[in-house]
């Protein structure tokens, strides 16, 4: 998953704060020591979080009309990033700020729109593609037990052979505490999230068949036990050439490719802004580095 559409986030509270000469008493809170009102309460929020409430509104009006997303594209990307992320897909949405699963499909929307307007920009050869398949590992699902040392990992092996479940033999041997609580669940592994492991574990996992245990396996984390749950089978090239096409051109976006796709979607909507206040939101902000 993108680290770029992960780390979008909401602002809905300002966006709600829009008229705040509405019927009634504009005092949002009272105390002994004076009150503050709906005015204040804009003012502040809007000194805070106005640039990135606006961007949000307008954006979603300009690319709404142009780049439809799907509830079926919309719910896909969410059940990969729960299969990716496993037993600590809560923890991440917390994590990034999100209330809840509802929240982050408003922000995930908003972000596969602004990837389809920048993908029509990125190219991609045909070697390229080939390429990406020949290194392709259809994805795994896998959980795996960390210990200290190989004499320990030995007697982890020797418990499951033996019968143990490998849930239970996780929670009470594995120093990889996140996982073990989850009976050592990792969650998806695939060419996207890979990266992220060592080296030789990957190399260990992707050559065990369905729920084979493998022995212990060396990494500079220690010695881990793996057990792979759920294998899929490698596809034809002609039948995965459309997803393989969307993988190499997402993975060369950029935030500044992405900047400069809804510069030219604000510029073809004729987008102005006239809050003296926000004139500088949709301005194209610098990137340090690329995402």
């Amino acid at each position: 998953m993108k680290k770029w559409i992960l780390a979008l986030t909401l602002t809905g509270g300002v966006l709600t704060l829009g008229a705040c000469n509405q019927s009634g008493s504009d005092t949002v809170a009272k105390s002994k020591v004076g009150n503050v009102t709906q005015e204040e309460l804009y003012k502040t929020m809007k000194d805070k979080y106005g640039d990135q409430a606006l961007q949000q509104l307008v954006y979603e009006k300009v690319l709404s009309k142009k780049y439809k997303i799907t509830d079926k594209e919309l719910n896909e990307k969410v059940d990969q990033l729960k299969s990716d992320l496993g037993a600590n897909f809560e923890a991440t949405l917390a994590q990034y700020g999100y209330k809840n699963e509802a929240d982050l499909k408003k922000t995930m929307k908003l972000g596969m729109m602004q990837e389809k307007a920048a993908l029509k920009d990125v190219k991609a050869t045909d070697k390229e593609l080939k390429d990406y398949y020949d290194s392709y590992q259809p994805d795994i699902k896998a959980r795996h037990i960390l210990v200290a040392d190989e004499a320990t990992a030995n007697e982890v092996k020797k418990k499951l052979d033996g019968g143990a479940k490998f849930e239970d033999v996780a929670k009470e041997y594995s120093t990889d505490t996140a996982s073990a609580q989850n009976g050592g669940d990792l969650g998806t592994i695939n060419n996207t999230n890979k990266a992220q492991y060592d080296a030789d574990f990957i190399k260990a996992a992707f050559a065990l068949k369905a729920n084979e245990i493998s022995a212990p396996v060396k990494t500079q984390f220690g010695y881990h036990i793996i057990q792979v749950t759920e294998k899929k089978e490698k596809k034809p090239y002609e039948e995965m050439k459309k997803e393989i096409e969307y993988q190499v051109k997402s993975s060369k976006l950029t935030s500044d490719d992405i900047n400069k796709a809804m510069q030219r979607e604000l510029k073809a909507a004729n987008v102005t802004v006239s809050d003296k206040d926000l004139k500088d939101a949709l301005n194209p902000q610098p990137s340090a580095a690329h995402q």
